[in-house]
């Protein structure tokens, strides 16, 4: 089976703020994060370097062939990192660019990155815009580029349909842009069901449209006080097949923030075992589906290494 991550981060260091609280990388995978001390990585990275050859190893033992790496606000720009990730390893990782949309230039960064340092995909946290529309003059010229380029835009909405209206009207404007919408939509914790959102049903019906697809980043973070083997995200995953078609589903980890309470085998072992869903729904969500969209050629053959335990 084709296994492909379609929501990952990586960074040497975390260096930023966010709401004017500090994020900064310590020791021992934790880090301040908005001036409290957290657990942001397993705590045998004891350098909390989140490097691609730490996440490559990750891969190769759980037999995944390749992965979207995407950028948030909360880590600081990687786009230097990112680019060396994408020339050291291009069939296993392709990495989004990020500009600094809060910025008013920039339309000049997102040229740069894809003109001249040849990203392929473009990440925007669009629950962190502050209000920004993404319908603005920079950022519809940005997408006419990404257009034109065939570049892959990866974003993630806010909570709920605010964001839809929006976000339609850049489709309509863009018909070939190809869109991920990352973390399943923002789906809502067990306690409050998504299907019974009328709201989020919307935000995952934009995937109805031919270019556009929902990746699940993070699910198992948004059902952790759930826990494995996750029955409401696997009760969110058919409702996005139901709504938009399992063609339409990609896997993804939100690798290294999740595995500080699961394995990163674990956050696709429970769609892999689930019985709620077909064998052919799961080899399209687990690695068929992104291999098309991301256009990822030439996939390690991963066999299986036992475990000294078992």
């Amino acid at each position: 089976m084709i296994t492909i991550d379609a929501h990952s981060h990586l960074w040497l260091r975390q260096d930023t703020s966010w709401d004017g609280k500090p994020i900064r990388s310590l020791k021992n995978g934790r880090s301040i994060f908005l001036g409290e001390e957290v657990q942001m990585m397993p705590p045998f990275i004891i350098d909390s370097q989140n490097s691609a050859e730490v996440f490559l190893s990750n891969m190769d033992y759980a037999q995944v062939g390749a992965a979207v790496v995407v950028q948030e606000f909360i880590d600081g720009l990687q786009n230097d990192y990112l680019e060396t990730v994408q020339r050291q390893y291009p069939e296993r990782f392709f990495c989004c660019g990020m500009a600094d949309y809060r910025q008013p230039d920039f339309l000049a960064q997102a040229e740069e990155l894809i003109l001249q340092r040849g990203f392929r995909g473009m990440a925007i946290p669009g629950h962190r815009l502050l209000g920004k529309p993404l319908t603005g003059d920079e950022m519809m010229q940005m997408f006419r580029l990404m257009e034109q380029r065939d570049v892959v835009l990866s974003i993630t909405l806010e909570d709920g349909d605010r964001q839809v209206d929006e976000l339609s009207e850049v489709i309509s404007e863009c018909p070939r842009l190809k869109i991920a919408i990352g973390h399943l939509g923002m789906a809502n914790p067990p306690q409050t069901p998504c299907w019974e959102n009328p709201s989020w049903r919307r935000q995952i019906a934009l995937a109805q449209n031919p270019n556009v697809m929902i990746e699940m980043g993070g699910i198992t973070w948004l059902y952790n006080a759930e826990f494995y083997p996750f029955p409401s995200a696997i009760r969110a995953i058919r409702e996005v097949g139901d709504i938009a078609g399992y063609d339409k589903l990609m896997w993804g980890s939100d690798y290294p923030r999740t595995i500080t309470a699961i394995t990163y085998r674990m956050s696709y072992d429970f769609i892999l075992k689930s019985s709620q869903l077909s064998d052919a729904d799961k080899r399209l969500i687990l690695g068929e589906n992104a291999q098309r969209f991301y256009g990822f050629t030439n996939l390690p053959d991963l066999p299986y290494i036992k475990n000294m335990s078992e």
